[in-house]
């Protein structure tokens, strides 16, 4: 079970810090994920993390901005977001995915097998 949590409202070029803790099962067993979707768009991909977190992969449209990390004795994921835009308002799921190898990073959603809720992020102008 993943739960998220961190979002809320920001000015454009602030930043947040999102969580992601997971129960129930050790999270170094999977490889972790971040989503987002705005209001009248489909679920996009973010960025996602490898068991160890030796690899990392980021959608363009985050790149330099945003880092993700993990944290496996404390079960937390975390997405580290910076110089926020408008175009970053969106609802943030994190996901995870087991029986992967170690260095093993996915970019779709069907990927993925644990969602946790999601977490609502606005940025003003």
């Amino acid at each position: 079970q993943l739960q998220a949590f961190g979002g809320g409202l920001v000015q454009a070029g602030g930043s947040l810090r999102l969580s992601c803790a997971a129960s129930g099962r050790a999270s170094s067993n999977y490889v972790m994920g971040w989503f987002r979707q705005a209001p009248g768009k489909e679920r996009g991909f973010v960025a996602s993390i490898s068991r160890r977190g030796y690899t990392t992969k980021y959608a363009d449209s985050v790149k330099g901005r945003f880092t993700i990390s993990r944290d496996n004795a404390r079960n937390t994921a975390y997405l580290q977001m910076n110089s926020l835009k408008p175009e970053d308002t969106a609802v943030y799921y994190c996901t995870g995915r087991g029986y992967t190898s170690l260095s093993s990073t996915y970019v779709s959603p069907t990927d993925y097998t644990v969602w946790g809720q999601g977490t609502q992020v606005t940025v003003s102008s």
